[in-house]
C-alpha cells in the first residue's frame, strides 16, 4: 500500500525540499526522504507477508479459506460468462421464449482472480522446489498410534 504512495509523495517531497536553498543539501534531503519512503514500505511489505504466512497456517475456514472463496466466486462468474450464458442462451431459444440473461461484470473479478493465480503459480513453485505440503513431515492426529507400534 505504501509503495502505491511513493509515486504521490514525490513530487510533494520534490516542493519541500525546493524551499532549502543549498543545493547540495536539497539533493541529500531527497535522498534520505525517499529512502525513507521505500524503508517504510518495504517494512510493510514484510508485516503483510508475516500476516499472509499466519493466515495462510490457520486451521480455521474463517481465516485460512477466504483466499480459496474469493477464487470460486471468480471462477463462478467466468463459468457463468462462458458456459452458463451461452447455454441459457441456447435453451431459452431453444424453447421460444426470450428472456435477457446478462454476462457477470468480470471488469473487476479479473484482475482479482489474475492476482490469484499469481499466488498459485508461487504455490506451483513451491510444489516444484520440493516444499509442498505432501512432501512436509506430517504430525500424527491426536490418538493416532505411532507407525512401528502395535496395540499390544
Amino acid at each position: 500500500m505504501l509503495a502505491m504512495l511513493i509515486p504521490l509523495l514525490g513530487p510533494i517531497f520534490d516542493k519541500l525540499i525546493g524551499l532549502i536553498p543549498d543545493p547540495a543539501a536539497a539533493a541529500r534531503a531527497k535522498a534520505e526522504a525517499m529512502q525513507m519512503l521505500i524503508d517504510a514500505a518495504s517494512k510493510a511489505d514484510a508485516a503483510q507477508m508475516e500476516v499472509n504466512k499466519v493466515e495462510a497456517g490457520s486451521t480455521s475456514m474463517f481465516i485460512a479459506g477466504w483466499r480459496p472463496f474469493v477464487g470460486w466466486v471468480c471462477a463462478a462468474g467466468c463459468a457463468w460468462n462462458w458456459i452458463g450464458l451461452p447455454v441459457g442462451v441456447f435453451a431459452v431459444a431453444l424453447a421460444g421464449r426470450s428472456l435477457d440473461l446478462r454476462p457477470a461484470d468480470l471488469s473487476e473479478m479479473l484482475p482479482l482472480l489474475l492476482g490469484l493465480l499469481g499466488m498459485g503459480g508461487l504455490r506451483t513453485f513451491e510444489k516444484v522446489q520440493g516444499v509442498a505440503r505432501e512432501t512436509l513431515p506430517r504430525k500424527p492426529a491426536p490418538g493416532a498410534i505411532a507407525e512401528g507400534q502395535g496395540q499390544g
